[in-house]
Order: C-alpha cells, then sequence, then structure tokens
C-alpha cells in the first residue's frame, strides 16, 4: 500500500454513486430509468429512443442533464428532483466505512455529478453523513459536470482546498483525469484502468482507507 503517497492529503475529495456505496445495490438503474422516463416525456420519445438518446448524452457529455440543458434548454432543478427520487431500501449502514472515513486526517467532502440532496440522502442511508464536511452537488458546479475542468475548479473554489494537498476517489475513470493535472492523488474504486493519470486502484474502498491512517 503506497501510503507514503498520501502522507500530505489533507482533503479527501469522494464520488458518490458506485464509490461510497457498492453498484449491487443498484441504485443508479433507477436513476436511469428515471431519466429515460423523463426524455420520453419531455422530448416526446418512445422508450428506446429516449435510452439511447440519454446514453449518448451522457457519453458526450458527462451527464444527460448537461446534454439535455445544452441542446434542448431543460431545467435543470426539475429534472433533479424527479430522477433522484428513488427508494433507497437496498442501502444499509457500513460501520466499518464510517470508522474509516472518521481516521482519517483532515476534510472529507463529496463531490457529485448527482444533487447536493441526494448525497446526503444516500450518505445518510449508508450512516456515514456525519463523516464528511461538506457536500457538492453538481448544482454547486453551475451545473456543470465531472469531467470537465470547470466543475472541479468551482468546487475547489467553493471548499477553498489546495489540490496538491488532496486526494479524489472515483468510480469512473475519465472523472480522474482532471485532479491528476490538478495535482491530487487519484484513485480508482470498484473499475479497472491502465489510463496514465490513475495512482491507485481499489476493489475495497473500506480497507483501501484504513490502511491510509
Amino acid at each position: 500500500m503506497p501510503k507514503e503517497k498520501f502522507q500530505n492529503v489533507t482533503t479527501w475529495v469522494f464520488d458518490l454513486d458506485h464509490t461510497l456505496y457498492p453498484p449491487d445495490a443498484n441504485l443508479f438503474h433507477g436513476i436511469q430509468e428515471k431519466m429515460t422516463g423523463y426524455v420520453m416525456r419531455e422530448l416526446k420519445l418512445e422508450y428506446q429512443e429516449a435510452a439511447e438518446l440519454r446514453s449518448r448524452y451522457w457519453r458526450e457529455h458527462g451527464t444527460t442533464l448537461a446534454s439535455l440543458m445544452l441542446n434542448h434548454g431543460i431545467d435543470p432543478h426539475p429534472f433533479l428532483d424527479e430522477v433522484h427520487d428513488i427508494a433507497l431500501d437496498a442501502l444499509s449502514p457500513d460501520l466499518d466505512l464510517v470508522d474509516s472515513l472518521h481516521n482519517l486526517p483532515g476534510r472529507r467532502i463529496v463531490f457529485t455529478n448527482g444533487s447536493k440532496e441526494h448525497a446526503r440522502r444516500v450518505t445518510r442511508a449508508r450512516g456515514i453523513d456525519g463523516a464528511f464536511d461538506a457536500f457538492y452537488g453538481i448544482e454547486c458546479a453551475g451545473f456543470t459536470p465531472k469531467p470537465h475542468r470547470t466543475a472541479f475548479d468551482r468546487v475547489i473554489e467553493l471548499d477553498g482546498f489546495e489540490p496538491g494537498t488532496a486526494a479524489m476517489f472515483e468510480d469512473e475513470a475519465r472523472n480522474l483525469e482532471i485532479p491528476y493535472e490538478l495535482g491530487m492523488q487519484t484513485v480508482l474504486v470498484g473499475q479497472k484502468s491502465d489510463q496514465a493519470y490513475i495512482h491507485h486502484q481499489t476493489d475495497d474502498l473500506t480497507g483501501f482507507l484504513r490502511n491510509l491512517a
């Protein structure tokens, strides 16, 4: 474990979905279905066409919402409220993760392409909300999503941390390129990648954090 690589880290930045809870909770499937339904209704499309457009928009701009705003003038607030209105029954408190987070020195924040309220609800359901000093949703970044540089710049300015003393934990490799360029330690969670901008990879976030304390 490259513990020494994190010796100067005083800000710990965590993505939310598929990072602070396991993918098998399958929450994001529910969110995707809600997004597809929204696209169907607002753009008057059939299900398959709406699902393909939602996926293509995500690939092109980082989030479906960003493309809907750019191409169709969609109001982001009702969209975020609707697509994050999902049951969280699949989540349960994780006391080991709570302990691992609390043992990290410095500040701990959540930075998600979802909404700030979604981040609060999910971390509350996981029993880890008290481990974080701040929550930043896509609205905090002016609705510009990761992986765009502007999203990171806005959140860094809001929180006031120095990238050179920060680490970023993400489940999407493409969202770690800018943190790497900014001088942050980058950790890919639950996925594999051979990209040079990925410093570390893990399938066990709790164990990884425990070894850093």
